[in-house]
């Protein structure tokens, strides 16, 4: 485990020696940036995923800014987000011009997007909805997809969570116009920075692998190997390439992801049967039909608010176990004070749940002292 103040982390690295030689061997080979790695990651994920194309991209941040750029959405549009999310889901929405539309989530027992509070926020303007798979749980995509084609709007799956879940028999990312992905150091599987945007559209798929390098016809890669002498550039485009060090990381790691999913629905499982009789907590998702990939253990208090909440927080730090909160509410952030909704859901919940450790290489032991100091502070 590596080093930290607390007894048991929030999160620890699952890597070995696979990913050293694949590391090492890359240096080695003298070609460092986007090569050989990136595109055979591309291609197994995109099989695993069942998709047509995956493109390699510096972030799921930029990922879906390119979604969103490739969809033509721009200023004088609204995008339908959760506020229940990293601010990187609401971010991109700026970048290209549009307005966040912010609409609630479900509930403590679900915090996933609200279709029925989606509906009421279309507007006129409104062009897109982003729905985040909460810690790898799906979204009611069904429900979405009917709201959005009823209504002309795309939709763009921020799946940074869920590398691996499903709805209804469909791997998260493949269901909207285009998935999202993230691969940042503390997710299922890493590449220390780096994601990926997922389509089963050809022409979405050519204009994304242009615009993440500049807008140009050909890559060096492909100048140095002699496939190509010259350049165009066509499009504004921009520096979102995957280098092949963390390609070579990210391709190593993808073989961790099946396991590393089975191994968190196990501990997920144990903490399930600790804590589902704790009157205090809700646990969300228990009543979720469909894989998820389990990046996170959230629970919310019951009848509390974010001072009770930090209290919980700051005795289970002293007793040497590290938590998080997903997430302070992104209307409540300052940049966004002029996007700001009524979200009573969203604001019980950001001020209530508490992130409890979880990564493949948790000990059950580990789990059982979590939930024993836990059960203590709320006694």
């Amino acid at each position: 485990m590596a080093e930290s103040a607390y007894r048991i982390p929030l999160f620890d690295l699952n890597v070995g020696r696979e990913e050293e030689e694949k590391v090492l061997a890359t240096l080695r080979s003298k070609w460092i940036s986007m090569g050989e790695n990136v595109r055979a990651f591309e291609s197994e994920f995109a099989h695993h995923l069942g998709a047509e194309h995956a493109v390699a991209v510096t972030s799921c941040t930029a990922a879906l800014h390119l979604a969103l750029r490739i969809l033509g959405v721009g200023e004088g549009d609204e995008v339908i987000v959760p506020s229940l999310t990293f601010v990187a889901s609401v971010n991109a929405v700026r970048y290209v011009g549009a307005a966040p539309v912010f609409a609630d989530v479900i509930g403590p027992h679900d915090l996933s997007l609200d279709p029925a509070d989606v509906e009421r926020r279309i507007t006129s303007r409104t062009r897109a909805i982003i729905p985040v798979h909460y810690g790898g749980f799906a979204c009611e995509m069904g429900a979405l997809m009917r709201i959005a084609r009823s209504r002309g709007l795309f939709v763009v799956e921020d799946a940074a969570h869920a590398p691996d879940s499903e709805y209804e028999g469909k791997k998260l990312g493949t269901i909207g116009e285009f998935g999202c992905f993230s691969f940042f150091s503390n997710k299922n599987i890493t590449s220390a920075e780096g994601g990926l945007l997922v389509t089963n559209n050809d022409e979405h798929a050519r204009r994304a692998r242009l615009l993440r390098a500049h807008g140009m016809t050909t890559l060096s890669y492909d100048r140095a190997k002699g496939h190509a002498t010259r350049y165009d550039v066509v499009e504004l485009g921009y520096n979102y390439r995957m280098d092949d060090l963390r390609g070579a990381l990210a391709h190593a790691q993808f073989a961790r992801l099946e396991s590393d999913v089975s191994i968190r629905r196990q501990l997920r499982s144990r903490y399930v049967e600790r804590l589902s009789g704790v009157e205090e907590i809700v646990i969300p998702y228990l009543d979720s039909l469909y894989k998820s990939s389990n990046y996170i253990f959230p629970i919310v208090l019951k009848d509390s608010d974010a001072a009770e909440r930090d209290r919980v927080r700051a005795g289970l730090k002293k007793a040497g176990v590290e938590t998080s909160v997903h997430y302070p509410a992104v209307h409540r952030f300052s940049v966004y004070a002029d996007y700001t909704r009524e979200l009573p859901m969203t604001e019980k919940v950001s001020d209530s749940e508490i992130t409890l450790p979880l990564y493949a290489t948790l000990a059950a032991d580990d789990i059982d002292y979590v939930c024993d100091e836990l059960t203590r502070l709320l006694a």
